[in-house]
């Protein structure tokens, strides 16, 4: 089944203050290019993940130059869903890779659903990540261009995963994939396109929250703020290692008395395994009082995260794959310094001492957090440093920039 998500415009001048003149003339300018196109977008949830986010900004950024865009969201069953769950984790490195035959006609169904849903009724359509890949051969051609958005970490794929995928896959007329590391061999490179996920400075998430809104959204969830505070925001997935994370905070802790761990989440529509890991998490932390447990099914929303990101002296990302990881530059982007994994995307976005510490063995994560919880000021000036790298390369404004000029270089 395909539904819509409603959307609405959001005027491309209001991004005037982070965006630069020169940027918002070179949008207009491929705006004009593209009117009266029909553009699609299509991935698998509305809400809960990196991608939904993302689309929440792009999509209303696109209607605001004028564009005929829409949102559309590919809902199945729960075959489906485990399916692309565990196709996801293969692809990301996950050794084990089966599909079962429910499954395997689930994926097919479908897609072919969506397929018929929109043939013939958009120009461009751009595909995100596995989940509908499919959606492009089965829906025949029909002279619209075709591009799939491919937006986690394929460094180390696991090579049935991919073969399973690669049937699907071959008729796009463009592939985009955040880093050239995580390019399968096997793709046709002269269709291949590298660019990187951004946030949006005026989301919720990322707006600046008045001080004494912050500190009360903080408090209201039990944090007390004459204590340090550490967070992770992530969705609840083994490849985020939260359970990694409290034992960091635990050793932590054991200098830093009165220390707090939050870690806050959001379950998404096409992710059956979250809440096995979240009931992990949540038999770990239950005896300690000190570990803020919390995701949108507890009253999470964007506004939490913000004051969360603003108000921690120290935000981990103890990723083992990441495809990019938004969070970073949401965080850096508020001066709050990032310890995270040197893995995926995430090296794009910080560097040691600016915005943050790059981590490349197990036993610096507690030493990096240490040194940034005993020196508050270099770390205020750590967390500062790596807002200018976030404003020049990832945010949303350069991030629609470079999709627009790919679809109109396809039509």
């Amino acid at each position: 089944m395909l539904r819509f998500v409603d959307t609405t415009a959001q005027e491309a001048g209001a991004y005037a203050e982070f965006a630069g003149e020169a940027q918002l003339e070179r949008l207009h300018e491929l705006a004009g290019r593209l009117r009266g196109l029909r553009l699609l977008h299509l991935n698998a949830t509305p809400y809960g993940g990196a991608v939904a986010e993302l689309l929440n900004s792009v999509v209303p950024l696109e209607k605001g130059l004028g564009l005929d865009v829409t949102w559309g969201v590919i809902v199945a069953e729960p075959a489906f869903y485990a399916l692309t769950k565990r196709l996801h984790n293969a692809l990301q490195g996950a050794p084990e890779f089966h599909v079962s035959e429910e499954e395997g006609a689930a994926y097919i169904r479908h897609n072919q659903m969506v397929a018929k849903a929109i043939a013939g009724n958009f120009d461009a359509v751009i595909v995100h990540d596995p989940q509908p890949a499919p959606t492009r051969s089965l829906t025949g051609d029909n002279g619209a261009r075709w591009v799939w958005r491919v937006h986690i970490d394929l460094s180390a794929y696991n090579h049935e995963a991919w073969a399973f995928l690669s049937q699907f896959i071959g008729g796009f007329d463009a592939y985009v994939f955040t880093m050239e590391k995580f390019v399968p061999e096997p793709l046709d490179g002269a269709r291949v396109r590298c660019f990187a996920p951004a946030i949006d400075p005026l989301s919720p998430k990322n707006l600046v929250l008045p001080g004494d809104i912050a500190d009360r959204i903080v408090r209201w969830l039990g944090v007390h703020l004459d204590r340090p505070l550490m967070t992770q925001v992530s969705r609840f997935d083994p490849w985020k290692d939260p359970l990694g994370v409290i034992d960091v905070y635990r050793e932590v802790r054991a200098k830093h008395a009165g220390l707090q761990l939050a870690l806050l989440g959001s379950m998404a529509l096409d992710d059956p395994e979250g809440w096995s890991v979240y009931e992990q998490i949540r038999r770990e932390v239950e005896n300690d009082p000190e570990i803020h447990l919390g995701s949108n099914f507890t009253g999470i929303s964007n506004m939490e995260v913000n004051a969360f990101q603003s108000r921690s002296d120290v935000v981990i990302q103890k990723s083992i794959r990441e495809g990019f990881g938004l969070v970073v530059s949401e965080t850096v982007w508020k001066g709050t310094p990032v310890v995270a994994g040197d893995t995926g995307g995430i090296p794009l976005q910080i560097a040691d001492g600016e915005g943050g510490f790059l981590v490349r063995d197990e036993a610096e994560w507690a030493a990096r957090i240490d040194y940034l919880l005993s020196n508050p000021e270099e770390a205020r000036r750590i967390g500062q440093l790596g807002r200018d790298r976030i404003r020049a390369n990832f945010l949303i404004t350069r991030l629609v920039e470079d999709e627009l000029r790919l679809v109109a270089e396809l039509t």
